[in-house]
């Protein structure tokens, strides 16, 4: 007989999975896939996003023992999302096998045309979103892990300085000084390319 484990609550299981019961796990796991999905979905290309999601459930249980239960195991295995996708980027970086200036020739022709306001009218409304969005990824991928991080965090999933210091184990400083570096920098990146 299967038992209903949806009732115990996220520390009772975690309990359960410490003392040995190690297939429970797996309930954390139908608990929180989907939110775990969606964070890495966000920050690294879509066709490993899978792949990451279990990485972050791999880390999160052998992590287990040094879980808090002051705060919620769904915060808990948040920060242990974003970090493991900051990791990735870290190692992407350091093993970076194109140039900066790869943008190929349709990207780098949209962005002349995005700045030419007579251009800017002729784009299909979803298709340049879509254009945008690419850009910017493989520009946040030309930036360090760091930098990458706390721009997703603060700009494009819009939290707050103190919601990202929290994840990222920053203080509210070095959140808002990186941020306004990381800013500058993907400028700086970008009038590259037009120029």
């Amino acid at each position: 007989m299967i038992e209903d484990r949806s009732k115990e609550s996220d520390e009772e299981i975690i309990s359960q999975v410490l003392n040995g019961n190690v297939d429970l796990y797996e309930e954390l796991i139908d608990r929180y896939s989907e939110i775990v999905l969606g964070i890495v979905s966000k920050r690294i290309p879509l066709d490993q996003a899978e792949e990451m999601a279990h990485e972050v459930f791999v880390r999160a249980y052998r992590s287990l023992q040094g879980f808090n239960a002051s705060s919620p195991f769904g915060n808990w295995l948040s920060k242990i999302a974003v970090r493991t996708c900051h990791d990735y980027w870290r190692k992407r970086y350091r093993s970076k096998e194109e140039p900066v200036n790869s943008l190929d020739p349709e990207h780098r022709e949209w962005l002349d045309g995005f700045m030419a306001e007579s251009a800017r009218n002729s784009f299909d409304r979803a298709e340049s979103k879509k254009t945008a969005r690419e850009i910017i990824l493989w520009a946040l991928e030309k930036l360090d892990p760091g930098d990458r991080a706390v721009l997703e965090l603060v700009h494009l999933e819009g939290y707050s300085v103190k919601e990202a210091a929290g994840i990222l184990g920053w203080s509210s400083g070095k959140v808002k000084i990186r941020a306004f570096r990381s800013r500058n920098k993907l400028r700086k990146m970008l009038e590259k390319i037009i120029d």
